[in-house]
Protein backbone atom coordinates (compact mmCIF):
# COMPACT_ATOMS: atom_id res chain seq x y z
CA UNK A 1 0.00 0.00 0.00
CA UNK A 2 0.88 3.69 -0.42
CA UNK A 3 1.81 5.69 2.42
CA UNK A 4 1.26 9.42 2.68
CA UNK A 5 2.78 11.55 5.32
CA UNK A 6 0.32 14.54 6.68
CA UNK A 7 0.60 17.32 9.50
CA UNK A 8 -2.67 18.38 11.06
CA UNK A 9 -3.86 22.16 9.65
CA UNK A 10 -4.73 24.51 12.11
CA UNK A 11 -5.73 27.36 10.00
CA UNK A 12 -8.63 27.52 7.79
CA UNK A 13 -9.35 29.93 5.06
CA UNK A 14 -8.83 31.16 1.36
CA UNK A 15 -5.71 32.81 2.30
CA UNK A 16 -4.27 30.11 4.34
CA UNK A 17 -4.75 27.77 1.66
CA UNK A 18 -2.72 30.00 -0.90
CA UNK A 19 0.31 30.63 1.80
CA UNK A 20 0.15 26.96 1.65
CA UNK A 21 0.48 26.50 -2.14
CA UNK A 22 3.11 28.70 -2.45
CA UNK A 23 5.49 26.73 -0.12
CA UNK A 24 4.51 23.17 -1.93
CA UNK A 25 1.73 21.67 0.09
CA UNK A 26 -1.94 21.77 -0.12
CA UNK A 27 -5.00 21.36 1.93
CA UNK A 28 -6.72 18.10 2.51
CA UNK A 29 -9.25 16.81 4.58
CA UNK A 30 -10.23 13.26 6.35
CA UNK A 31 -13.37 12.18 6.73
CA UNK A 32 -15.95 9.47 7.32
CA UNK A 33 -19.83 8.23 8.68
CA UNK A 34 -20.07 9.19 12.28
CA UNK A 35 -16.42 10.72 12.63
CA UNK A 36 -14.70 13.67 13.46
CA UNK A 37 -13.01 15.45 10.24
CA UNK A 38 -9.17 16.19 9.89
CA UNK A 39 -8.03 18.67 8.25
CA UNK A 40 -4.23 18.23 6.58
CA UNK A 41 -1.39 19.57 4.66
CA UNK A 42 0.08 17.61 2.17
CA UNK A 43 3.10 18.36 0.75
CA UNK A 44 2.89 18.88 -3.51
CA UNK A 45 5.75 16.91 -5.25
CA UNK A 46 5.44 13.48 -3.19
CA UNK A 47 1.54 13.44 -3.57
CA UNK A 48 1.80 14.41 -6.93
CA UNK A 49 4.23 11.41 -8.01
CA UNK A 50 1.98 9.70 -6.38
CA UNK A 51 -0.57 10.07 -7.72
CA UNK A 52 0.41 9.15 -11.11
CA UNK A 53 -0.19 5.70 -10.00
CA UNK A 54 -2.93 3.83 -10.62
CA UNK A 55 -3.42 2.13 -7.16
CA UNK A 56 -3.64 5.91 -5.69
CA UNK A 57 -6.97 5.69 -7.11
CA UNK A 58 -8.18 2.57 -6.85
CA UNK A 59 -6.62 0.82 -3.47
CA UNK A 60 -6.78 1.97 -0.03
CA UNK A 61 -3.75 4.29 0.93
CA UNK A 62 -2.21 4.74 4.53
CA UNK A 63 -2.57 7.75 5.75
CA UNK A 64 0.27 8.37 8.43
CA UNK A 65 -0.32 11.43 10.34
CA UNK A 66 1.41 12.23 14.00
CA UNK A 67 2.49 8.97 13.99
CA UNK A 68 -0.55 6.99 13.62
CA UNK A 69 -2.07 5.42 10.40
CA UNK A 70 -5.04 5.74 9.00
CA UNK A 71 -6.48 3.59 6.03
CA UNK A 72 -8.11 5.77 3.52
CA UNK A 73 -9.06 5.85 -0.01
CA UNK A 74 -9.45 9.05 -2.28
CA UNK A 75 -12.59 10.66 -2.55
CA UNK A 76 -12.30 13.39 -4.34
CA UNK A 77 -9.31 15.14 -5.84
CA UNK A 78 -9.41 18.98 -6.86
CA UNK A 79 -6.68 20.23 -9.64
CA UNK A 80 -5.53 23.54 -11.40
CA UNK A 81 -7.53 24.59 -14.68
CA UNK A 82 -4.54 24.83 -16.33
CA UNK A 83 -1.20 24.09 -14.37
CA UNK A 84 -0.09 20.58 -13.31
CA UNK A 85 -0.79 21.11 -10.00
CA UNK A 86 -3.09 19.54 -7.44
CA UNK A 87 -5.37 22.15 -4.82
CA UNK A 88 -7.19 20.01 -2.57
CA UNK A 89 -7.99 15.61 -1.86
CA UNK A 90 -10.76 14.61 0.08
CA UNK A 91 -9.82 10.99 2.19
CA UNK A 92 -12.71 9.29 3.31
CA UNK A 93 -11.81 6.37 6.35
CA UNK A 94 -12.31 2.95 5.37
Amino acid sequence: MLTIDAKIREKKGKSFSRKLRMQNKFPAILYGLNKIPISLVLDHNTVFNLQKKTEFYQKKLFLLIQGKEYIVKVQSVQRHPFKLKLLHIDFLYV
